[in-house]
């Protein structure tokens, strides 16, 4: 599945993007707010992107983003399913690298999968995992229409619950 917006495409990953997830996942104001919090090393990063590859549905994961205007990679995106207490969910999910923050890339991103999510694919609710002082992600989840809802444990830190329903 590729999604295309205005300035962006949202793509499979493919091998040859390890460079740019590996310093991706090697930033530690990126990771910051993903997962655990920790970075990785260009071997977990070769490993995650083999993975990421490998269990591609063609409907769930991460996918590259890419500027269209000249086709620089500047993050990922994508619709993840969430089978935590609590959570039996899809979440639309997003990382940008530090240089393309605030450009209104995350919500671009963002916007595009909740309309394939409930456009194309049906979705009646889709959410957004994000720890509580991560407040560049909660206003691009507000931008796109999901709202708090509750407190949830993940990786054992807790985070708010967003989400986005539809009758």
């Amino acid at each position: 599945m590729t999604i295309v917006t205005r300035r962006l495409r949202l793509r499979p990953f493919v091998s040859s993007d390890l460079d740019f997830y590996a310093a991706l996942l090697a930033d530690p104001e990126v990771m910051r707010y993903v997962a655990d919090g920790r970075t990785r090393t260009r071997q977990q990063a070769e490993e995650g992107l083999a993975r990421m590859i490998e269990r591609y549905d063609g409907v769930h994961g991460m996918h590259a983003v890419e500027r269209m205007a000249d086709g620089a990679l500047v993050g990922e995106a994508g619709l993840l399913q969430w089978d935590i207490p609590g959570v039996h969910d899809t979440e639309i999910a997003y990382t940008l690298a530090r240089p393309f923050w605030g450009q209104g890339i995350a919500t671009e991103a963002a916007t595009a999968l909740r309309d394939h999510a409930v456009s194309v694919l049906g979705l009646k609710r889709v959410v957004s995992l994000i720890y509580p002082d991560n407040r560049a992600s909660i206003r691009v989840a507000e931008k796109v229409g999901l709202a708090y809802e509750r407190d949830v444990t993940l990786h054992g830190h807790s985070v708010g619950l967003y989400t986005l329903s539809r009758a």
